[in-house]
């Protein structure tokens, strides 16, 4: 019996002369919150539609909550839901048909009062046609469909977009939810303030190769950091910039200066209780920001 959900093991996928995937491993605890972050283009989708066996990747193995997909890819699908990052879905059809529909492709082992439950809370129309939903309407009809026959596994490929902020933090809530069930979720996103918000664990996946995989707090500590200076009266600041790690932004006429911290404070502030200071503030940089930080430097040393 395997602690895992995802097994990942030396993935790689080919479109034609294109390589997609360079030898992902990943593996995704049973019950966990996982973000999987990357940029459009990045190998995201394709290792989600790898998992579902919708394609079939050129090297590696998979496990899905213990199954190979491409053995059985019928019982993985029983026992997931899934929301693709492109949704498709039958443009004549009303809501509740469609969602009636895919309960009758579950033989109708759906708990009716949960799918009402869901419906509600999205604010869902259920009687409007599908070709006259907004994209907003359409991602809650993708978002009901894939929790509302409570999966062990939910693979959400960009779970938010299209919805207002409000309905963002109800999809939160309603994930934490079926993780509190037992549910594992592994979700796909390029917004990283959603990750930062929900996920225990991240893994970050750059043209094809995870680049980290940590939690969010250890990412935000292993970034860098924004050390705003309030001076008593003026001083050069330019001392300050010749600490290992610390890149002077700006500074306005001696009385502030604005720096860039890597790693630990500690030579700053030593060398700072040589300085009038009046006060310090420190603002640690966002998940987002640790994303651009590893793409700008991987850039720079490509070039």
């Amino acid at each position: 019996m395997t602690d895992y959900a995802i097994e990942i093991q030396g993935l790689v996928k080919w479109y034609g002369a294109v390589q997609a995937l360079y030898g992902v491993d990943l593996n995704v605890q049973s019950g966990e919150m996982f973000g999987f972050l990357g940029p459009n283009g990045a190998g995201k989708t394709t290792t989600i539609r790898c998992l579902l066996d919708q394609i079939r990747p050129q090297e590696g193995t998979i496990r899905v909550l213990g199954v190979d997909p491409q053995a059985n890819p019928t019982a993985i699908q029983a026992r997931v839901g899934y929301l693709p990052g492109e949704l498709h879905l039958e443009e004549n059809l009303k809501v509740e048909q469609l969602l009636r529909y895919l309960g009758e492709l579950r033989s109708n082992k759906l708990d009716k009062d949960y799918l009402k439950q869901l419906v509600e809370r999205l604010e869902l129309d259920t009687s409007r046609t599908i070709k006259n939903l907004s994209s907003g309407n359409k991602q809650k009809v993708g978002v009901v469909q894939a929790l509302m026959h409570q999966p062990e596994l939910l693979l959400l490929d960009e779970p938010t977009a299209g919805l207002d902020p409000l309905m963002q933090q109800e999809v939160y809530r309603l994930l934490r939810e079926a993780q509190a069930k037992g549910a594992t979720i592994f979700f796909s996103s390029h917004i990283l303030s959603e990750v930062e918000a929900i996920a225990e664990r991240v893994a970050i996946i750059r043209e094809g190769v995870i680049v980290e995989e940590a939690t969010p707090s250890q990412l935000t500590h292993m970034s860098m950091r924004k050390v705003n200076i309030h001076f008593i009266e003026p001083v050069d600041p330019a001392p300050l910039a010749e600490i290992e790690g610390i890149t002077l932004l700006s500074q306005s006429n001696g009385i502030q200066a604005a720096l860039q911290v890597e790693g630990d404070m500690d030579a700053l502030i030593k060398t700072l209780a040589s300085f009038p200071v009046k006060y310090i503030e420190t603002v640690p940089h966002s998940l987002e920001e640790i994303f651009l930080k590893y793409y700008r430097g991987e850039d720079k040393e490509e070039n």
